[in-house]
């Protein structure tokens, strides 16, 4: 039974200590993969100055093995997690497919289930509304 926002008794057997904070399914992360961390550095960049992300933490190198056209591939590559409203995800994907140089670049969001409220009200209020498309967002 979903209880809604809002503090949640532990699990059985759970540290009562390690509760969430505040349970949100307003914003996540999305990933993102690039070649480079320079091209990554800058697809960050215009994402969160078109306020489609709040952030962007970029972590390079790193290193991706994947099956590409029949072969497995072995190559350094960035990555970065931005944090942004779920209700952007469908936009910022097609942002980033017109951007990115990859043909099939990775862009995959995972929900935040729970954090900060105070970073949670920070992520609202620095990305747009996909309500209105207002570039100025308003806090409540």
């Amino acid at each position: 039974m979903d209880r809604g926002p809002g503090p949640r008794p532990p699990a059985p057997g759970a540290n009562p200590k390690l509760v969430a904070v505040e349970r949100s399914t307003d914003i996540c992360e999305v990933v993102i993969t690039a070649g480079d961390a320079e091209t990554l550095a800058s697809l960050t960049r215009t994402l969160v100055e078109e306020r489609l992300a709040a952030c962007g933490q970029n972590i390079a190198p790193i290193r991706s093995i994947y099956r590409w056209e029949g072969t497995v591939q072995d190559d350094p590559e960035a990555r970065v997690g931005l944090h942004t409203r779920t209700a952007l995800v469908p936009e910022l994907v097609e942002r980033v497919k017109a951007l990115h140089s990859y043909d099939v670049p990775c862009v995959i969001a995972l929900p935040v289930i729970a954090g900060n409220p105070a970073y949670i009200a920070w992520v609202l209020a620095e990305t747009r509304d996909p309500e209105t498309r207002d570039p100025q967002p308003r806090l409540s």
